[in-house]
């Protein structure tokens, strides 16, 4: 009975043992995933969402003061004609 113990023990650990195996593994593919990708997007000039957010703001902003100095201009040319 000892004997039989000492084997579910063992298979046990060996066991516990593999699956820290299998987790190391998993987590190692995933980094290198990870890292083939954001190679594979910086190599073709892809820009993150905070930059692509960065960028959709100043065109936004500029926008808006291209409207302001249109209605400033309309304005000052109204003003010369009369």
């Amino acid at each position: 009975m000892q004997t039989r113990n000492k084997i579910l023990d063992d298979i046990s650990q060996l066991m516990t043992n593999a699956m820290g195996v299998a987790q190391g593994a998993k987590d190692e593919a995933e980094t290198a995933v990870k890292s083939l990708m954001d190679r594979w997007l910086a190599d073709r000039d892809f820009v993150t969402r905070e930059e692509f957010d960065a960028v959709r703001a100043m065109a936004q902003k500029a926008r808006e003061e291209n409207e302001e100095l249109k209605k400033r201009l309309d304005l000052l040319e109204r003003k010369k004609k009369a």
